[in-house]
């Protein structure tokens, strides 16, 4: 019996006897996390593979945001369901062309409301369309609240889902069913290829392993508490294991909220942008926007990232040999662009050969640029930022350092005294600045991050440079007796 007059598709899927993953809700939300980052891959795969036209490429139906935030899957046509509608016009900084103009009940629109009282307004989902496959997948609730997640390739499933969102819009937007329903029927029916499952397989245990790394860099909550009792400074003082707890389960909490809109109004950014004939400075404007709004999701993608590595019970992490060179040809582009947008100075100075460092290659880059981009909001505008990497010993020593500008030619950049920002603690995770408004990792939650990938962050006030970040990572071991024996 359906708790509604139309099913939800937690039981479209219980009826095809999909089963519903046994786990906690936390389990269950980060499998649907995963899943949709393994789909993202398999589309952007699939497509590239398929050279599929990009009028045709595929149709998303989701709910309650947009989830892809790849570029090149802009091109295909995204639907989002929601129980709060807007009104995407508002987020829309010029006229749109006539010709061009569309009401919110347009089947081209991409968001679609559902009644306040659809049980289908709580759960989150994902139909997949395209000629290669189609894929539904769904994080939902059982009658004890619990979070339940499933996916299926079924091609029957998958049509009975599409079946009770159109009959959804037949009640909300009549008028827009005849045009979606067209855009279904194009694709067909597609029987699940066994490639296309397998290469599905292999992209969600990838992620899974990826996610697994990152979970088991943190240390046990019991140790963590003998290693503050000793004074060590380098981890959070435990007061109450419920307060962690719980200060934890409010940062996932604000991570996932702040994402989920970020998202719809990054993914409506660039639909804009798609609009030919813009002029430069609204061209100009939307791209601060989608800049905006992909640091920052980066940044709260961290935040969460970070969480699980407090809550995890785990005592290692998988270090392994990796070229920084490689990492930093992708990096360096962007710490420049975020200096850019503060106005500052960013001056990276690299050895001439960089070495072979040992860390997490999951994790480096993550935790170096959300590190470089913290460090950076607390600088004045028009000051330099100093990036430089030295060998030192068996270690890659890379040092952050502040430099005041001055037009001045005469002025003594050594004789300025710098004061260090204002810090408030928020629980015993995150900290504030007032002189900002930015909310971050505090410093012990930070070194407990780089010890996860095999590193050392070493934090010192200097009068005349401020505040000096230091990061150690180490070098691979070169066998000698290997060298002699080549």
């Amino acid at each position: 019996m359906y708790k509604w007059i139309l099913p939800s598709l937690s039981e479209i899927l219980a009826a095809n006897q999909i089963p519903m993953a046994p786990a906690c809700s936390a389990n269950a939300e980060s499998q649907w996390r995963l899943s949709i980052a393994a789909t993202e891959k398999l589309l952007l795969s699939t497509l590239t593979t398929n050279c599929i036209d990009n009028n045709t490429q595929g149709l998303v139906l989701a709910a309650p945001a947009p989830l892809f935030s790849q570029l090149e899957l802009t091109q295909i046509q995204t639907i989002t369901f929601t129980a709060k509608p807007f009104n995407p016009k508002a987020l829309m900084p010029f006229e749109t062309p006539t010709k061009e103009a569309a009401s919110l009940t347009h089947p081209t629109e991409p968001v679609l409301p559902l009644l306040a009282q659809d049980p289908l307004g709580a759960e989150q989902f994902c139909l997949v369309f395209t000629k290669a496959f189609q894929l539904v997948l769904v994080l939902g609730e059982d009658e004890d609240g619990n979070k339940l997640f499933s996916f299926s390739f079924d091609p029957e499933t998958v049509q009975q889902a599409w079946k009770v969102l159109g009959a959804r819009i037949m009640m909300v937007n009549p008028d827009c069913f005849a045009n979606l329903a067209n855009l279904v029927q194009n694709y067909g029916t597609v029987a699940p290829d066994f490639r296309i499952v397998t290469q599905f397989s292999q992209l969600l245990l990838a992620e899974f392993s990826e996610d697994k790394e990152i979970k088991s860099a943190a240390i046990d909550k019991e140790d963590l508490q003998v290693i503050n009792t000793s004074a060590s400074s380098h981890h959070i003082p435990l007061t109450s294991c419920t307060s962690y707890r719980s200060d934890v389960e409010l940062l996932q909490a604000f991570a996932h909220e702040v994402r989920t809109p970020l998202a719809t109004i990054r993914t409506m950014t660039r639909l804009l942008l798609k609009y030919k004939d813009l002029p430069a400075n609204v061209i100009k404007r939307l791209k601060m926007i989608d800049d905006e709004c992909t640091e920052q999701i980066d940044r709260m993608e961290f935040l969460f990232r970070a969480a699980e590595l407090e809550t995890s019970t785990a005592t290692g992490t998988h270090l392994t040999p990796m070229c920084l060179e490689q990492v930093l040809q992708e990096s360096i582009p962007r710490w420049q662009q975020a200096a850019n947008r503060r106005n500052l100075k960013l001056n990276v100075v690299l050895p001439q050969k960089l070495p072979t460092v040992v860390s997490n290659p999951n994790m480096l880059d993550r935790v170096l640029t959300n590190l470089i981009e913290n460090f950076a909001r607390n600088l004045p505008s028009g000051s330099q930022l100093q990036v430089q990497f030295i060998t030192a010993g068996n270690q890659l020593k890379l040092q952050l350092l502040p430099l005041l500008e001055s037009n001045d030619t005469n002025t003594n950049l050594n004789n300025i005294e710098c004061t260090p920002p204002i810090r408030k603690a928020i629980g015993q995770l995150l900290m504030f600045q007032p002189e900002t408004g930015t909310i971050s990792l505090n410093l012990a939650a930070t070194k407990h991050l780089f010890q996860a990938i095999g590193g050392k962050l070493i934090v010192r006030q200097r009068p005349k440079h401020g505040e000096v970040m230091t990061i150690f990572l180490p070098l691979e071991v070169v066998d000698d007796s290997k060298l002699l024996n080549c």
